[in-house]
């Protein structure tokens, strides 16, 4: 198990079967750096086109389509002392008379402070004045490359993970991409320092990061969309536009980890879930929607 200190030279705009960046075992770590949204690197400097450039991709040898690829989480941190984000809410989670009335979008910055833990405007408005917020880090975009060859835009999401911009990817957690190519081919940037719920303003707080992540390669097992289990909850991530498409995605991935982790047939499921499920909207600003679908750990402990 080797752990490999990886310096990006070149990023990709697309997640797909792109010449790998460095070769991996399961069971390796790999330690290494992403670019923002923009990106702009650790210096605040220009480093790769724009949107949501990636790193790697990272080659699991061994891993096969129908293999599933665990992606552990171990540590996030921000590189930089600024991160930015847009200034106005999205169009389409106002109504449209209130759309309407938005002014126009524009891009502020904000002070992050790694030591402290906190985020502020660095110009702040009257109303916003000594506002600070607990930094929560995360990767917006990572996942494996698509099936059938493809090669897809870093702006949106599917079954191989991408551009999900859920915020509870966190250190800590372990995520699992279902395999749709020989190698896997796991790629990873787009780092947030801090985001609300479903990126409303079509950014988080956009930054740079340092991240160390792990791999584990489970043979034979399949899975149909992205999983993940924190210390706290087992979650599903569907993503598809319209929400309600993302959501039935989730929940039949969900549907599948009971009765495949825990044995239950479809009516044990469905009396779990209907009243213990959670959900989360992850991301209704790129082209495809994310929602997740989680079931306390505290619940599960209390089965057979």
């Amino acid at each position: 198990m080797a752990v490999h200190h990886f310096r990006p030279e070149y990023y990709y705009n697309t997640i797909g079967q792109h010449q790998p960046a460095l070769k991996i075992c399961d069971g390796d770590t790999v330690i290494t750096t992403t670019v923002d949204a923009r990106g702009w690197d650790q210096r605040g400097e220009s480093a790769a086109n724009r949107g949501n450039p990636m790193t790697g991709p990272f080659y699991v040898d061994g891993a096969m389509p129908g293999d599933t690829l665990e992606i552990r989480l171990e540590s996030m941190t921000p590189n930089r002392e600024w991160g930015w984000t847009s200034n106005v809410l999205a169009p389409n989670v106002v109504s449209p008379r209130a759309a309407a009335a938005l002014p126009p979008s524009d891009i502020v910055r904000w002070s992050v402070d790694v030591e402290q833990g906190v985020a502020s405007l660095e110009k702040p408005t009257p109303g916003l004045a000594g506002l600070k917020l607990p930094l929560r880090p995360f990767l917006g975009c990572f996942g494996v490359a698509p099936a059938k060859g493809q090669s897809i835009s870093t702006a949106t999401s599917g079954e191989y993970g991408g551009n999900m911009d859920y915020r509870g990817l966190t250190a800590g957690v372990s995520v699992y991409f279902p395999v749709f190519a020989e190698g896997a081919l796991f790629h990873l940037g787009d780092g947030h320092a801090l985001q609300g719920d479903g990126e409303i303003v079509g950014t988080g707080i956009e930054i740079s990061l340092d991240v160390r992540f792990s791999i584990r390669l489970r043979k034979g097992e399949t899975i149909g969309w992205p999983r993940g289990e924190s210390d706290t909850h087992w979650f599903c991530i569907g993503n598809a536009r319209p929400l309600n498409q993302a959501l039935q995605h989730a929940t039949t991935e969900m549907l599948s980890l009971l009765r495949g982790n825990y044995g239950l047939s479809d009516t044990e499921a469905s009396l779990l879930l209907g009243q213990a499920v959670e959900y989360e909207v992850a991301n209704v600003f790129n082209p495809a929607y994310s929602v997740v679908c989680k079931i306390p750990k505290e619940v599960l402990a209390q089965l057979k």
